[in-house]
């Protein structure tokens, strides 16, 4: 098994196995990281790695899968974001029964 040297931010240098490590690659962007548990203070550690890091650790045994961003941060958001006035309009606007069901009404209907 490879003995693997990598940095916690509160211990500094430590090594590890390859049973240790473990990396992520994001479907979307191909950006990676590698996570571990340091095997000192027991914190768990994520470090960003470039392509060349995660080629190596996988290379070297090191467990690897990929993930993919939400759907939502593809959506288009053609409209202005909501301002503040906007959440008091709406707060607004869920106590009123009246208002609200005319509201919901015209969502039904339109």
């Amino acid at each position: 098994m490879a003995t693997i040297r990598a940095s916690c931010t509160d211990c500094g240098d430590v090594e590890l196995t390859t049973a240790d490590v473990h990396v992520r690659v994001c479907t979307a962007d191909n950006q990676g990281t590698y996570t571990f548990r340091c095997p000192t203070c027991h914190m768990a550690v994520v470090k960003n790695a470039e392509p060349r890091t995660v080629d190596l650790l996988v290379a070297s045994g090191v467990s690897y899968s990929t993930w993919s961003p939400p759907l939502e941060l593809t959506e288009s958001h053609p409209d202005e974001p909501l301002t503040h006035d906007d959440l008091l309009d709406f707060h607004e606007l869920l106590g009123d029964d009246d208002r609200l069901a005319s509201a919901v009404a015209s969502l039904i209907d339109g």
